[in-house]
Formats: C-alpha cells, sequence, structure tokens
C-alpha cells in the first residue's frame, strides 16, 4: 500500500489538508506550501513479430507471477521514448526502435497511486532474447493463447494492437489460402496484388504523417485543422485499410460505396464542406503515390509496372470513393 506523505521534507513540520481551486492537497503551514501528487509515467512496448506478442513473467511484487508487456518506469531526465527502448532492453535484451505511440492509459495502483501508462508499438533491431533482473521469462506469446496480463493498461494496449492489425492479417491470409490453389498452367496468382499490399501497409505510417502535415497547412482543408490529429489519424488509417481491402478482393463495390456512403454523410452531419472533404481525400491519393515514387532504403524506386499498375487501381478506387462520398452528402 502506498504510504501517505506525514511530514514536509523540507521543515519536517506535520503535513495538512487544505484545498485549493476545490481541490484537498497536502500542504506544509510552516512553509506555506503545497505538495502535489501527478500520476507516475509508465512506459510499456509492443513487440509483435509473426503474430507473437513479447511478454515477460514478473519476478517481483506487484503480481509477481503474473506475465505483462516489457513495463517500468520512465527515469527523471530521461526521454518517454528514451524509457520504453530501455526498459525493453533491461527486461528482454532486444533492442528496437519506436515505431508510434500505440496507447495512453490511466491506472491506479495501490503500491504506487496514480499511473499514467504509454504504450509504444516498437521493432526489433538488434539483441538476443534474454529475460532481465526483474523478469523470470521473457518469450513471445501467439495473439489467440496470451496469458492474463498484469496490468489492465496493458491488457487494454494488446487488444487496441490486434483489433488494429486485424483487417491487415486478414488481407494476407486471404492472398495466402488463394496462393495455395495455384490455377492450372502454374501460375502463381497474386504475386503483383501481394506486392500492393505490402507497400501499403509497410509504408501506411509514413503515408498518414505526411498526409496530416499537408492537411494541417493546406488552404483546401481549413475546416480540418480544428479535428483532433488522433481522428485524423483513425480516419486516413480506415481509408488505407479500404484501399487493402479492395485490392485484396475482401471488399467488393458495395461494401465501398457503404463506408464512403456513410463517410459522407458523416462529414456533412458535422459541418465540413464537400470541398474539403473531397480535397481530403485527394490528398491521400497524393501521397500514396508519393511514395511509390520515392526511393526505397536500397535507393530504389517501386519498379515501373508495378508503380503503373498501383496509379491503375488507385483511379478506378478514388473514383468509386469520391462518387460515393458525394452521394453521402446529397443523402
Amino acid at each position: 500500500m502506498k504510504k501517505e506523505r506525514r511530514h514536509c521534507h523540507y521543515c519536517g513540520e506535520i503535513i495538512i489538508k487544505k484545498e485549493e481551486d476545490g481541490v484537498p492537497r497536502d500542504y506544509c503551514p510552516a512553509c506555506r506550501s503545497f505538495f502535489y501528487e501527478n500520476p507516475l509515467p509508465v512506459v510499456a512496448s509492443i513487440l509483435e513479430i509473426s503474430r507473437e506478442i513479447l511478454l515477460v513473467k514478473r519476478n517481483r511484487h506487484p503480481y509477481k507471477g503474473y506475465w505483462c508487456l516489457p513495463t517500468g518506469f520512465a527515469e527523471t531526465g530521461e526521454g518517454i521514448e528514451e524509457a520504453a527502448l530501455r526498459e525493453l532492453r533491461e527486461e528482454t535484451g532486444i533492442k528496437g526502435r519506436i515505431v508510434k505511440l500505440l496507447d495512453v492509459d490511466s491506472y491506479k495502483s495501490r503500491f504506487y497511486g496514480d499511473l499514467l501508462f504509454l504504450t509504444f508499438v516498437v521493432e526489433q533491431v538488434s539483441g538476443k532474447l534474454m529475460a532481465g533482473d526483474d523478469s523470470d521469462l521473457a518469450r513471445f506469446w501467439p495473439i489467440h493463447k496470451l496469458p492474463a496480463l498484469a496490468f489492465r493498461p496493458n491488457a487494454h494496449a494488446v487488444e487496441t494492437y490486434i483489433k488494429s492489425k486485424r483487417d491487415h492479417w486478414a488481407i494476407f491470409d486471404a492472398i495466402e489460402r488463394e496462393d495455395k490453389q495455384p490455377p492450372a498452367g502454374g501460375a502463381k496468382p497474386n504475386v503483383l496484388t501481394r506486392r500492393l499490399i505490402d507497400f501499403i501497409m509497410r509504408n501506411k505510417d509514413k503515408i498518414i504523417d505526411r498526409w496530416l502535415a499537408d492537411v494541417a497547412v493546406a488552404a483546401s482543408t481549413l475546416e480540418y485543422r480544428k479535428v483532433e490529429q488522433t481522428v485524423l489519424y483513425n480516419i486516413c488509417d480506415k481509408i488505407l485499410s479500404q484501399i487493402s481491402l479492395w485490392l485484396s478482393g475482401l471488399y467488393d463495390v458495395d461494401r465501398i460505396r457503404n463506408f464512403f456512403t456513410k463517410l459522407g454523410r458523416e462529414r456533412k452531419r458535422e459541418g465540413f464542406r464537400i470541398s474539403q472533404t473531397l480535397s481530403a481525400l485527394s490528398l491521400i491519393r497524393k501521397h500514396i503515390w508519393e511514395s511509390s515514387l520515392a526511393p526505397d532504403a536500397k535507393g530504389r524506386n517501386v519498379e515501373f509496372y508495378m508503380t503503373y499498375e498501383l496509379q491503375r487501381r488507385m483511379t478506378i478506387f478514388f473514383d468509386m470513393a469520391v462518387f460515393y462520398l458525394t452521394r453521402g452528402y446529397e443523402e
């Protein structure tokens, strides 16, 4: 149980409770000073490989013997991302790289009081998997066999992560099933489709970040500046998922129609002009196209035939998107 403050750590006087701005706080009458209890920052990391998530088994209280994500407190003077990577390295032996911030959650601990959990998605850069001082074991668990986790924010973050990846996994499962049934003549189906989808998924965060930056300054999307970044991120993420699902054959024209008609109705209800909405949509297309022209890590552009096919399919998709989005406004 977290101990309460009894004495002022400046003068040793007994602490009393006094209200400030309607909130009862610890107060030293001798120093005339309030003491503020702020949530402690806790970092956690999700490292997933082939639908398995890295967990560690705790060897100390609280929740000794339970599994959790690589989790720990940020230190004074330490950047929050730096703290997450340090905890990952110390608890699992893995050196990682931050991909993105996934989840922020509040949690009340009877040992430490109010905590603020920040969970990052990371990818492995180097290192060898091994348990650290704070854990008995470190291992990857299949997403469908995860044990009960020690901390509720860990469980919530894992649930959020799995939900965000379901469309991605469904796409590749569908393609893999078709690949196992090659047509007569031995030609491999969906090789180009797989590459197109992989390109979009691999560059998704980059496309979204560039789209967010563009929407924030473009004169044709002024109304989007009042929307929270997380909301805009999710909008763009959903549209990119729609493109991938359509490319994979999991979504037909009816689903595209339903999605964008609903999107048009929602934007109209929220007071967005149709010109602003269509401009924001066109900027997504722009950044998919620019990403396909940019050199990859090896200094090569996407092959010409793949770029051509991507442009052809994007034209069909966005023509449908614009039409049904407009229908949504008209309804």
